[in-house]
């Protein structure tokens, strides 16, 4: 059980009492950064179209779609979320192939589960000391927490750039052609 400690602190006048979880710093820090990725993953899901989304990559030189990146990225974040929870490092690639996942809705669907995933495992911290524990990553070699979640943070924020990036190529060409 996390200890909550009251603090008076005061500002223009006034005294505010301010709760505060002094262990859960650095894991409410991840944890507000993967549901932002989570978030625009999200976003792009419902706010592409679905030509574009689901498009190939109009020979811009990578041979993946918009929805293969975000697919990538929710991968990532599955792996080592499942991985921390069961010690199971699956690899998602076999439920995330284009055709089980062929549509917006079901693109969606599997986000809200890899976000439920996550959510799973960071209730399993009790405080920020946990994530100085080791625990044996895919390779075999014992990382820190705190370490394998920073790389699958900038693993599936690279993966979501990809996507942002082809949608803007993408974009770009289509407005070209539209207006020569």
């Amino acid at each position: 059980m996390t200890e909550i400690v009251t603090a008076t602190v005061l500002s223009m006048d006034e005294v505010v009492s301010v709760q505060t979880h002094p262990e859960r710093i650095v894991i409410e820090s991840f944890d507000t950064e993967f549901e932002r990725l989570h978030a625009r993953s999200c976003q792009l899901i419902e706010t592409t179209p679905v030509e574009i989304l689901f498009g190939d990559s109009h020979a811009i030189g990578d041979s993946a779609s918009v929805v293969v990146f975000i697919q990538r990225s929710a991968g990532v974040v599955e792996q080592t979320c499942g991985g921390i929870t069961s010690n199971l490092w699956d690899d998602p690639f076999e439920w995330t192939l284009p055709e089980t996942l062929s549509t917006s809705a079901r693109v969606r669907e599997y986000l809200s589960e890899v976000e439920e995933t996550r959510k799973h495992a960071f209730a399993c911290f009790a405080g920020d000391r946990d994530l100085l524990k080791k625990i044996a990553a895919p390779s075999g070699e014992m990382r820190p927490l705190m370490s394998l979640l920073l790389d699958t943070l900038v693993r599936a924020l690279g993966f979501q750039g990809r996507a942002l990036a082809l949608l803007a190529a993408v974009s770009q060409r289509l407005l070209a052609d539209c207006h020569p």
